[in-house]
């Protein structure tokens, strides 16, 4: 049975102003009953997955973008970091993986991991969370 609906990952989501807020959101939504989930840049739509892997789908949140199939992974870590620094938004940021080749990814709240994939879904990156 699902704990958490798509409203209340909403809900903590628009508390994220920048990268900076990131750590705080992830705590909240892993108490939600959170497990793991996938986002797709094209498009924005998540999935959010529950321990027993039950799923709930934000849809397509914008207008597509097209994702580069060139991977440009030294540029898309300075556009990160910045992003985690606080000096980027969430569509900016989602703009820059688009151009470097990057298609989404999965952030997986036990390992506290965040794995970057291009389009062919092959992982490019894999980052630890700040907990």
């Amino acid at each position: 049975m699902m704990k958490f609906t798509i409203e209340d990952i909403k809900t903590e989501h628009q508390k994220v102003k920048s990268g900076a807020d990131f750590p705080a959101y992830i705590q909240t939504i892993k108490k939600l009953g959170v497990s793991h989930y996938t986002t797709y840049v094209s498009d924005g739509n998540t999935e959010y997955f529950n321990q027993e892997n039950q799923s709930v789908k934000t849809g397509s949140k914008y207008r597509l973008l097209t994702v580069s199939g060139k991977l440009n992974l030294e540029n898309f870590k300075l556009r990160l970091k910045l992003h985690q620094q606080g000096g980027t938004d969430y569509m900016t940021f989602c703009n820059d993986c688009a151009e470097n080749g990057v298609n989404g990814w999965k952030m997986d709240l036990h390992a506290m991991t965040c794995t970057y994939f291009d389009r062919n879904e092959t992982n490019v990156l894999i980052e630890k969370v700040p907990e």
